[in-house]
């Protein structure tokens, strides 16, 4: 029994490729590739297991599962029965009663029950990235127990309750066709998988080379500092002999530096922690960063937030990373003695408005030099979130970077 038509089924899987090339966090990549296998094949439930070294699985995400039931279901699964043989053999699986499967050792008591089965590994050449597994297939006029009343249940051969009373749940069966399409989604998520892992890991290597940047600048600002103690404490030394009472205050001097020397330090180390936008959200990274800057370097770096609501991820990185640039740029290249960095609400998305008092440039004659000051990659940010960036900026007057995003 064939669940739609190829034309129709191809369809499907192109829909669900485009949905998950939307996404670039590898847990929402996990979560639309069992939501779309799940609605490709028409089943009750789906779910995408990634092995871990252990036995175990590093992430394991369900569709068709409430949240109360997953709490209740327990802790995650072990690598073992089907779960075991899919990760352990890479190669498909099409059950009609998961249950019957020789090294099948049951469920906890708040799992679901499941029957008919199709399981998929997700490959990366030789590499067994997951596996896609989906249980209980749905035809037009079938129902989930979910759907049916209590007084419908009654126990089947393996002693657990069905929908229908009578020892045969209604569910269609897995064909040959849903494993066709389930292949063809499965290559897919493997390169979707893969290029979120490659995200991830690259955003981890920037954030890595931002921390070390600013590290950098603070180590210079320290040994300023420290210099500054060196020198008033050799003062000291020279006039404790012919003048106490100057000496006396050039040593009251000292400890007051090494006093904000200390203080500076601790709040910086405070706040050099890795830039946690997922935990944290765009607000209070981007306000951590600004303070950062404000103290390592001599220019006053200030930031101000007007009611700005949570956006997708990919906005708010863009929208952080265009930020770091440009600070970046009126730091270092501009030598700004200033820099205000705002971000608000704009209809549903955001407005970001980096602006400096720094030396200034022309963009009409860096572009046609060839130096670009960061500016192509943040219009690329822009556009890649559907954003529109702007640069206002003159020699001796300053620069101005506005970026505008949508609501998600």
């Amino acid at each position: 029994m064939s669940s739609r038509p190829l034309s129709g089924g191809i369809e499907a899987v192109s829909a669900a490729v485009l949905a998950m090339s939307r996404q670039l966090e590898v847990r929402e990549v996990l979560q639309t590739i069992v939501a779309s296998a799940r609605e490709l094949l028409d089943a009750e439930y789906s779910a995408l297991g990634v092995p871990d070294d252990n036995g175990g699985f590093a992430q394991f995400v369900v569709d068709g599962v409430s949240e109360d039931q997953w709490k209740a279901i327990g802790p995650l699964p072990r690598q073992h029965g089907i779960l075991a043989a899919m990760l352990h053999e890479a190669t498909p699986r099409r059950l009609a009663d998961v249950r019957d499967f020789e090294s099948f050792a049951g469920w906890p008591r708040a799992h679901p029950v499941m029957t008919d089965f199709i399981g998929m590994p997700v490959m990366d050449g030789d590499e067994i990235l997951g596996a896609l597994f989906l249980a209980n297939k749905l035809g037009p006029d079938k129902l989930g127990p979910d759907k049916l009343g209590a007084d419908k249940l009654g126990p089947d051969k393996h002693g657990a309750e069905l929908a229908d009373g009578t020892g045969t749940r209604e569910t269609g069966g897995f064909t040959q066709e849903d494993e066709n399409l389930l292949r063809i989604l499965a290559d897919h998520a493997a390169i979707a998988l893969t290029n979120a892992r490659l995200y991830e890991r690259s955003r981890e290597l920037t954030l890595a080379g931002e921390r070390a940047r600013i590290a950098h600048e603070l180590h210079d600002a320290v040994s300023q500092k420290l210099f500054s103690l060196r020198l008033t404490a050799q003062a000291a030394a020279a006039l404790i002999d012919t003048d106490p009472a100057r000496a006396k205050n050039e040593i009251r001097h000292v400890t007051e530096l090494a006093a904000e020397a200390a203080d500076e330090l601790r709040a910086v180390v405070v706040e050099l922690r890795p830039a946690a936008l997922d935990e944290d959200g765009l607000v209070a990274t981007l306000r951590t960063q600004a303070r950062v800057l404000d103290r390592v370097h001599s220019a006053t770096v200030t930031f101000h937030a007007v009611g700005v609501r949570a956006l997708p991820a990919s906005q708010e990185e863009a929208l952080l990373r265009v930020a770091q640039e440009a600070m970046h740029n009126a730091l270092r290249h501009a030598h700004a003695a200033t820099v205000g960095v705002t971000l608000e609400s704009r209809d549903k998305g955001a407005r970001l408005r980096v602006s400096d008092d720094g030396r200034g440039f022309d963009p009409h004659a860096v572009r046609r030099a060839g130096r670009h000051l960061g500016l192509v990659s943040m219009r690329d940010r822009a556009d890649g979130v559907g954003g529109r960036l702007t640069v206002q900026s003159e020699p001796g007057k300053g620069t101005v970077i506005e970026m505008e995003v949508p609501g998600g």
